[in-house]
């Protein structure tokens, strides 16, 4: 079956269209579709009276792809239009991208997963400036196979001394890029010369057809298969027992037995089993979805990496990237933004623009900053660091979408080019910070009862609306601040000493802390509060039959067995808050609900804070 699916994926050629407005993008494709048998008769009847309506005699195959109202009442493509068609030699999936230059995104979108680019260039006008953009889009983008349909032929009488101009211009054009590979055909959509059976009307063309290249070309999808790369989505548990981590493959071959590296923490474990479903696999490759298990269990999350330990990603916070911005508002150097990248969400900042990128030309120009549909140069850096490569060595970690905190929109698109090391005159990823009295924010519950990840996503609010913050994770203090302490009582409320320590210190400079720790005993979190004074402490309540279910580590299961002593909630005490001032229900509330909580709580604290300050 694996086999199977490697042979499909190998067959399938996914490619978009693309050129300046009335080039005929939707024309071609709906030619191709037709003459390729790959329309039903139901469709073919609502196209005719389509055509019918709009005055046009025969067929009007621009409706076969141009689906929205507005493109249909603006006669232009607006959106990228997605068709799925087949023949005996191979599969294809078309997207259809809008020509003008407003929508440079959404060509930007249809490309990103796109193997080749069919360029579509108007034998009349010749090459336009959108037909340079796009190629430069294209390439951007990671595509190295172009064919180019100087299509309305037939308006020039089929002239072969005005197609080889064009095809001179456009070659001369491209070798400005690099190499890449480039077939010409000489078309006529409306009337199908060349698109999917050669035409008499061109006897100086020898070439194959349209579709016959198509179906042809050596397909290059950008896959890696010698550097595994997965990002972890979910850690599951099978019907046994064990920890599974499950994602899709990026790049890489994996085998059980195979050593993988984990990212961030530079353990390497061997695989043990590797499942599609249910079916153990001998062999998984990309795009695969797929569950692995591990000879040994790690302390492994959703937005860890495994990696092949011989080639391992880079692991950066600075990144040096080709951004395109599709904000309606400018890009702000020095604001905070989401960065989604693989399976991971951190905060960042664009802290540098070195360039932007004008495509039809070629040329940079300084910029100190990017507007709609605008390529640049940049450097971004993160509060956490990236695990990524290049984009040009792989599509899915060298990629990545940049989001407004604000309105939850993405503004940008990013492609990796490697890591950009910090120079000593930089400033900090923080653009602006908000100078505020320090506080902590203490997370309190049992083991599985919700408290990093509320942290985490408190963390990220925060941290977008440009305070300093800092997070103190019970599990990250116990591997290094305590590694040293044990689990008796007194060790425990040691290590809930050395937290607030470090607490109190960063709260005394101003910094926001979250602190998410169990701390069990209410008379040492009483203790930190007193020392630390300005103090918020959240009760993360989840019964414990709840938090069991939710254990992936299988803490709680060891526990119960007698592997685990003096473990909370089990053989030791949880003795809950008797006030604390939030307390979120996590088997009652969403994670959404929750942070909203406690972001109120902070807010409502800092309003005072700043009230008292003023007074």
């Amino acid at each position: 079956m694996a086999q199977g699916s490697r042979q499909r994926e190998r067959d399938l050629l996914r490619f978009i269209t693309a050129g300046s407005v009335d080039d005929g993008k939707s024309t071609l494709i709906g030619r191709l579709l037709h003459d390729s048998n790959a329309i039903y008769q139901d469709q073919l009847t609502s196209l005719r009276a389509a055509s019918t309506m709009n005055g046009t005699h025969g067929i009007d195959f621009s409706l076969v792809t141009d689906g929205l109202r507005a493109e249909r009442e603006q006669g232009i493509t607006i959106d990228v239009a997605y068709r799925y068609f087949s023949t005996a030699r191979r599969k294809f999936i078309i997207a259809d991208a809008p020509g003008h230059e407003q929508y440079t995104r959404n060509m930007a979108t249809g490309a990103s997963t796109a193997s080749l680019a069919v360029l579509l260039v108007d034998a009349h006008k010749g090459l336009l400036k959108q037909t340079h953009r796009h190629a430069v889009i294209a390439w951007l983008l990671g595509i190295r196979s172009f064919a180019v349909v100087i299509n309305k032929m037939d308006l020039v009488g089929f002239s072969e001394e005005i197609f080889r101009r064009i095809e001179g211009e456009f070659t001369h054009f491209v070798a400005r890029l690099g190499t890449a590979q480039l077939y010409f055909v000489p078309a006529s959509a409306l009337d199908g010369d060349n698109v999917v059976h050669s035409s008499p009307r061109t006897p100086w063309f020898q070439g194959p057809c349209l579709l016959e290249h198509l179906e042809t070309v050596a397909i290059h999808a950008g896959q890696d298969l010698h550097r595994f790369r997965l990002p972890v989505q979910y850690v599951i548990r099978d019907s046994a027992g064990a920890r599974r981590y499950a994602g899709q493959i990026a790049s890489g071959v994996l085998r059980p037995g195979d050593p993988v590296l984990i990212a961030p923490s530079g353990r390497t474990a061997r695989v043990s089993s590797i499942r599609l479903g249910e079916e153990e696999l001998e062999c998984a490759f990309p795009p695969l979805s797929v569950s692995l298990a591990l000879e040994e269990e790690l302390d492994i999350g959703r937005g860890n990496m495994l990696t092949d330990p011989r080639s391992p990603t880079l692991m950066a916070r600075r990144v040096a990237a080709t951004l395109l911005w599709m904000g309606n508002q400018p890009l702000a150097v020095g604001r905070t933004y989401l960065i989604k990248h693989t399976t991971r969400q951190v905060c960042g900042s664009i802290v540098r623009i070195h360039s932007v990128l004008d495509p039809a030309t070629l040329a940079r120009q300084p910029a100190n900053s990017l507007a709609l549909n605008e390529f640049g140069d940049v450097e971004i850096e993160g509060h956490q660091p990236l695990y990524a490569d290049t984009y040009g060595q792989n599509r899915v970690t060298g990629s990545f979408i940049v989001i407004d905190p604000n309105t939850n929109e993405t503004v940008a698109a990013g492609m990796i080019s490697g890591e950009a090391p910090r120079s000593n005159g930089d400033s900090p990823a923080q653009g602006t910070t908000i100078a505020t009295g320090g506080l902590t924010v203490w997370f309190t519950g049992l083991s599985s009862a919700g408290k990093s990840t509320i942290c985490q996503a408190l963390y990220e609010k925060l941290w977008a609306r440009g305070y300093k913050v800092e997070w103190l994770d019970g599990d990250i203090v116990r591997q290094h601040l305590s590694k040293d302490l044990g689990f008796s009582k007194q060790d425990r409320d040691e290590n809930i000493r050395r937290i607030g320590f470090v607490a109190e210190l960063l709260t005394r400079n101003g910094v926001i802390v979250l602190v998410s720790a169990i701390s069990p005993y209410g008379s040492v979190r009483d203790e930190v509060r007193r020392r630390i004074g300005n103090f918020l402490e959240v009760y993360v309540n989840a019964p414990l039959a709840i938090c069991e279910q939710r254990d992936v580590k299988g803490l709680y299961r060891r526990a119960r067995t007698g592997e685990i002593h003096h473990f909370t909630g089990v053989d030791d005490p949880y003795e809950a808050p008797a006030a604390p001032e939030i307390e979120c229900r996590t088997d009652r509330e969403t994670l959404a609900e929750s942070t909203a909580k406690v972001l109120e709580a902070v807010d409502r604290w800092l309003g005072l804070q700043e009230s008292g300050s003023a007074t």
